[in-house]
């Protein structure tokens, strides 16, 4: 099974520490194929050296090739957000986590989705078994996709 992870680059890294582990676990599931949200390099500029249409064809190539999106949405992120559209508009199953914190907000976007699993954490233990449960409810793989 292909994974999408997203998460905020350009809206902010603040959240960027937590995407790693959260890859970590991903991997138990299946491959995930956006890694690069991860690295711990990457700056809120993102990757400079493609244009802003080759990251967005790229991220939709890689949504099309992914039979799952989880998204780590505490830091609001519209490219966050557009990817977790366009993955639940093409009947993608699609993980929102978040960790809520005095005076910030889910946005009513994503709370407001039927097709968004939203799942709220406080510790990593939180984390790990929100992930655990969301794949548990997945139908099984089609072995011939």
């Amino acid at each position: 099974m292909n994974i999408y992870f997203a998460a905020s680059i350009s809206s902010g890294r603040q959240r960027a520490e937590i995407y790693p582990f959260i890859i970590q676990d991903l991997r138990r599931y299946g491959r995930v194929v956006s890694e690069f949200v991860a690295d711990q390099k990457m700056t809120k500029m993102g990757n400079r050296e493609l244009t802003p249409e080759q990251v967005y064809q790229g991220d939709i190539a890689l949504i099309d090739s992914s039979q799952v999106v989880v998204a780590e949405v505490t830091v609001p992120s519209s490219g966050v957000g557009v990817e977790i559209a366009y993955a639940g508009h093409h009947g993608k199953p699609v993980l929102a986590l978040y960790q809520p914190a005095p005076g910030r907000r889910l946005s009513a976007m994503i709370a407001g989705d039927h097709n968004v699993t939203v799942a709220e954490y406080q510790t990593n233990k939180q984390l790990l078994a929100a992930i655990k449960r969301f794949f548990a409810k997945l139908p099984p793989a089609n072995p011939d996709r």
